[in-house]
């Protein structure tokens, strides 16, 4: 995607959230980003501060833990998605995750010193911040529903709420990431997959 269409689709996202005009827009726009990530290339890594936080424009990433030498995926960010080591961001302090490229993915981004930057410019800081508020409120609803889909909802389900996020990059995800998203061993997807198919067939 080239640059252009890439920082569109940023703003698009940022006026889901706050409506910028040209003017402020015009603020905003050179402190944007580009990254391009090759698959398996990591946005964020335990030990290292995680400064930036980001749009998935093209592609997906990988959020996972690793715990006695076995990876452990939390989470996944899809196109039109936000993503950040959001703790990290916000303190300073290093990550205790990955995130990781499942695939070439296009990432704008927004740097944690040009968010501050930003807050108090006289034209843009008011949006500004409403908008770090604004996604600050997703971030948390984001936990609280993952945690409520692991008391509330059956494997199956959790997975139908995964196709529908993720849509056709599903289909190139590694069925094994999805199974331990999901808790469940590969088979039990397999399973799981079986039975959708006959459904939807």
């Amino acid at each position: 995607m080239d640059a252009l269409t890439a920082i569109g689709k940023f703003r698009e996202h940022v006026e889901t959230y706050v409506k910028l005009n040209d003017a402020e827009w015009l603020v905003l726009a050179p402190l944007l980003e580009i990254i391009n990530l090759k698959k398996k290339k990591n946005f964020a890594e335990p030990g290292k501060i995680c400064d930036k936080i980001g749009l998935v424009v093209h592609g997906a990433v990988r959020y996972f833990h690793v715990k006695d030498g076995e990876e452990i995926t939390g989470y996944f960010s899809f196109e039109n998605e936000l993503l950040s080591s959001y703790k990290s961001f916000l303190t300073g302090a290093p990550a205790s995750n990955y995130i990781q490229a499942l695939e070439d993915t296009q990432i704008v981004a927004l740097s944690y010193k040009a968010m501050q930057q930003i807050y108090t410019h006289e034209l843009i800081g008011y949006k500004m911040e409403r908008f770090g508020r604004l996604v600050a409120e997703h971030y948390l609803i984001c936990y609280e529903d993952r945690v409520a889909s692991f008391i509330t909802q059956t494997p199956e389900e959790r997975y139908n709420n995964l196709l529908e996020t993720g849509g056709e990059v599903m289909q190139r995800i590694p069925q094994h990431y999805i199974a331990n998203f999901l808790g469940i061993t590969p088979v039990s997807l397999s399973r799981i997959r079986r039975r959708i198919m006959k459904i939807s067939a």
